[in-house]
């Protein structure tokens, strides 16, 4: 008993993660199938000029992660971005923001779905559900056996992803247009077209926020979380622009606009590299985002238990792996279900997409309350600009947000529209309610490093 109740706690975890491994995970959270599916888009709004957009969206994805980066910088927060909120912007929105994590982590079905779609062309004998599913629970018993084994598969199956994609570049470019600089096709749309390409590449380069949730992990998170979250992202903005290179130089434009990747691997690579590039790219693009969400989605919960939002007994932790284990199987059955009851993975995603821009507000409402919660130690940290600077970056931030939560909503049938504004109304009354009880009480979950 004595044993049960000392590794309940977020302060038990072990820390073992470094720079490599934040780095690895990092960029295994990043790559997706976006990749393989909005390249093509992309090219369609500004085509040749397609890595400039890469570039751009790079840029633009760390500015919208800044609260991240900048908070990080400034202390180990134990349970990721749920503390960031609780010790920033208010004990009684955590909750709020807690319940909002746990009901958007049902993407993880999205990816397994995802990974099953690319998987049935070469396993047509095993049916779509139980190739989702065996990937579900192959990624959650790895992440039972704790951090250590997490991060050894991460960094094999990222090494596998990065060698996919390299070799399509490489063999990509001795097959690229003479003329691919020809003003006809590069850049046709102008700058609006090159914005819009990159605002819409920005959702294959985003991803780096997710290693905040390991910061309970980490041996230096103040200093490495921000410089991986730096790297990690322009490192793949910079692959991305050389893979844009290929997609968009082969062939001529019209034929690859808004067209999938593998078309473009299929022209350039031999069949046994294009297999490869399909399991090593596209597989493991999907096995590296899934294994970082199911890693990172325990620690913030782990938390909220501590803090009374939900029974403290569900953090309770292995004793030799130190891993949340009946935390890691209420997220097993929360991907499991919508894969059994066959859930449309498209419904899945968009019912999420409203309901988290609300968390990403309250993350930049956060970094608003910076300089007043944490001013000594903000003011220590590389990345500190003063106030009325802050306040500007966390409007523009705030904005784009805004503007992404309303532009999506719009695009939404009016029940799945109703079905996200009912999901963040049950949030804010849960966060309530739960508050007032007096069972919460939420301890200080941040550490100066």
């Amino acid at each position: 008993n004595v044993m049960a109740e000392q590794f309940t706690s977020t302060k038990d975890l072990k820390r073992t993660l470094g720079f490599k491994e934040l780095l690895g995970t990092c960029i295994g959270a990043i790559i997706g199938t976006g990749i393989m599916s909005l390249t093509g888009a992309g090219i369609g709004m500004t085509g040749r000029s397609i890595p400039i957009a890469f570039i751009l969206a790079g840029i633009l994805t760390l500015i919208v992660r800044c609260p991240q980066i900048f908070i990080n910088s400034v202390a180990r927060f134990r349970g990721g971005q749920y503390s960031m909120v609780g010790s920033l912007l208010g004990p009684r929105w955590s909750g709020t923001f807690s319940i909002i994590s746990v009901l958007t982590s049902v993407t993880l079905s999205m990816y397994a779905l995802s990974f099953a779609d690319y998987a049935m062309p070469f396993l047509p004998m095993i049916p779509r559900k139980i190739i989702a599913l065996g990937i579900l629970t192959f990624l959650f018993i790895v992440n039972s056996f704790g951090i250590n084994v997490f991060a050894k598969v991460q960094s094999f199956t990222v090494i596998l992803l990065v060698l996919a994609l390299t070799l399509f570049s490489v063999f990509g470019i001795t097959h690229i247009d003479a003329n691919y600089l020809e003003p006809a096709t590069f850049m046709p749309g102008g700058i609006k077209g090159l914005l819009r390409a990159a605002v819409l590449m920005s959702l294959a380069t985003d991803g780096c926020q997710m290693i905040t949730d390991l910061s309970g992990e980490c041996k230096n998170p103040t200093k490495d979380i921000p410089k991986a979250m730096i790297c990690g992202t322009m490192l793949v903005a910079g692959m991305y622009a050389v893979i844009g290179t290929v997609a968009a130089g082969v062939l001529p434009v019209d034929q690859v606009a808004d067209k999938s990747l593998l078309l473009v691997a299929q022209e350039v690579l031999p069949r046994p590299v294009y297999l490869f590039f399909v399991i090593g790219g596209a597989w493991m693009a999907l096995v590296t985002t899934l294994n970082s969400s199911i890693a990172a989605a325990t620690k913030p919960l782990m938390q909220a238990c501590s803090d009374g939002w939900y029974p403290k007994s569900w953090a309770k932790l292995h004793p030799k792996y130190r891993t949340p284990l009946i935390l890691l199987g209420i997220y097993y059955l929360w991907g499991f279900f919508p894969i059994v009851f066959d859930l449309d993975i498209g419904i899945i995603s968009e019912l999420t997409i409203t309901v988290g821009s609300v968390t990403k507000a309250m993350i930049v409402l956060s970094l608003l309350r910076l300089d007043k919660v944490m001013g000594e130690h903000w003011k220590a940290s590389p990345f500190h600009i003063k106030q009325n600077k802050l306040r500007i970056l966390g409007i523009v931030v705030l904005t784009v947000i805004v503007f992404q939560a309303v532009t999506s909503a719009l695009d939404l049938p009016l029940p799945l529209l109703l079905g996200n504004l009912a999901m963040v109304v049950f949030a804010f009354i849960f966060g309530g309610i739960r508050y007032k009880s007096g069972k919460v009480n939420v301890e200080v979950s941040y550490e100066w490093t």
